[in-house]
């Protein structure tokens, strides 16, 4: 069997097309098993987040196994095959693999190195499990994605960019309203908080909300689909758009994280709101143009955090917190492009680590797809020993049972001798690029058939890659 990845993003799809695609852990089971009853198609393992969907499957022709999983994908859309196609993506063997170690290790998060995806894997690869799903491919797959991308995280500094704008800006404005430097809400606070934005940073602000233990998380963006998406992920709760009034009413901090060319917090949007004077409203200003307009930091009650006043923060502190603002400058990006925060180093380290990782996947394919070769030999060869055994009772009935015992003995022997070399090298050779065609060769001289289900032709390699964010 042979591996294969289609899937959409928030690269390739809007909104509303991902939207029809999304798979909710009860609907998940349904979806695989409609998978599994394809032609083509032995095992499958379903990826599905806010930005992404994605299926996983060992098939056992290249062209079979799209055409399934892209029918089963666009009678889930609802659209023609035609239709969807356009916005598929699409990786084979070797860059099968490359793609989910790069989406393990969060090199294909819309926020670079975002840790979040690890635990929507594993919920994944745990689903597949236990609806007998995956099998050996895929478990050793998703088994080896979820090492690499922890290693990543362990080795790289690939997610500390991102956290630390968050974070900074987070520490300044809790040090700011609760009189002590601090990055964690206190236990007594029971602070809520009203993110504006769903992109890149409104996802990374709701993550490291929920760790500073913040209370209840209200999302607002202009394409609600998104903001309900996002919601979910975080166990916050949507607001409308045009009603942030309502949910600034409520809240104690306000996240602004739009890619909105004017400012969505205005002296007029909050006096809507109708909050008590006495009450502190912590506003963290994350955006690039500013989503703040000028006033509200002068309004009784605001206490404002934005990137320009982190910046001067960090000229009177550390010399590593003027590196974190310095990146932070940049950092606001349209909605549903990639936010590249890493520094280069650390995404150059952490590809070079799924660059390895993805060859000795791929040598630990090779070496076991060869293993139904090597078992189909054995057994021709325990059928020629026993249809011996069976002559030889024919033509020497005198032979007690121990002597007849004695010979099956000394000829199996002979025949584990002979074929224990040729056993190991094949898997040594095969595990080499290249090395299936040495268990081809066994296949062909000893006429050797491989028993239904199982795909001689392991290594074969089909070229076809997705969009790499970059």
């Amino acid at each position: 069997m042979n591996l294969l990845v289609v899937g959409v993003s928030h690269r390739t799809a809007g909104v509303a097309l991902l939207e029809r695609l999304a798979v909710t852990p009860d609907q998940t089971p349904e979806l695989l098993n409609r998978l599994l009853a394809q032609e083509f198609v032995g095992e499958a393992l379903v990826l599905s987040t806010c930005n992404r969907v994605e299926v996983y499957a060992a098939v056992s022709a290249f062209h079979g196994g799209l055409a399934d999983i892209g029918a089963v994908l666009a009678e889930r859309a609802g659209c023609a095959v035609a239709d969807l196609a356009p916005h598929l993506y699409v990786s084979y063997e070797a860059d099968a693999v490359r793609h989910a170690f790069r989406v393990a290790a969060g090199l294909d998060s819309m926020v670079v190195g975002e840790a979040q995806i690890l635990g929507q894997l594993r919920d994944a690869y745990t689903v597949a499990t236990e609806h007998g799903t995956a099998g050996r491919l895929l478990h050793e797959l998703a088994q080896q994605a979820l090492r690499v991308g922890k290693r990543a995280h362990a080795e790289t500094a690939i997610d500390r960019a991102g956290q630390s704008v968050v974070t900074a800006a987070l520490g300044l404005g809790l040090s700011s309203l609760y009189g002590a430097q601090t990055e964690t809400f206190p236990p007594e606070a029971s602070a809520d908080v009203l993110v504006i934005g769903a992109g890149a940073m409104g996802a990374l602000s709701l993550a490291t909300l929920r760790r500073a233990g913040a209370g209840r998380l209200y999302v607002a963006n202009r394409g609600a689909a998104r903001a309900q998406r996002l919601a979910a992920n975080y166990d916050a709760e949507a607001v409308p758009f045009d009603d942030l009034a309502s949910a600034l009413a409520r809240v104690d901090v306000v996240v602004c994280a739009t890619a909105s060319p004017e400012p969505v917090l205005t002296p007029e949007v909050l006096a809507a709101a109708r909050r008590p004077a006495a009450r502190p409203l912590l506003v963290l200003d994350l955006a690039v143009p500013r989503d703040v307009a000028p006033g509200v930091a002068d309004l009784p009650g605001v206490i404002l955090v934005d990137l320009e006043r982190l910046g001067l923060a960090a000229d009177e502190r550390s010399d590593e917190a003027a590196e974190v603002i310095g990146v932070a400058r940049d950092v606001a990006l349209p909605e549903g492009q990639r936010l590249g925060l890493p520094a280069d180093t650390d995404i150059r380290a952490a590809e070079t680590i799924v660059g390895d990782e993805v060859e000795a996947f791929r040598t630990w394919q090779r070496s076991s797809d060869v293993a139904p070769t090597v078992a189909a030999l054995r057994a021709r060869a325990d059928e020629v020993v026993a249809a011996e055994m069976r002559r030889l009772r024919q033509r020497r009935p005198d032979l007690t049972d121990e002597q007849r015992d004695d010979v099956a003995h000394a000829v199996h022997r002979v025949v584990q001798r002979l074929l224990h070399l040729p056993s190991v090298r094949v898997r040594q050779l095969a595990a080499e690029p290249g090395g299936e065609s040495y268990a081809a060769a066994l296949r062909a001289l000893f006429g050797l058939e491989i028993p239904q289900g199982i795909d001689p032709v392991g290594a074969c390699e089909v070229a076809v890659s997705g969009p790499e964010e970059s």
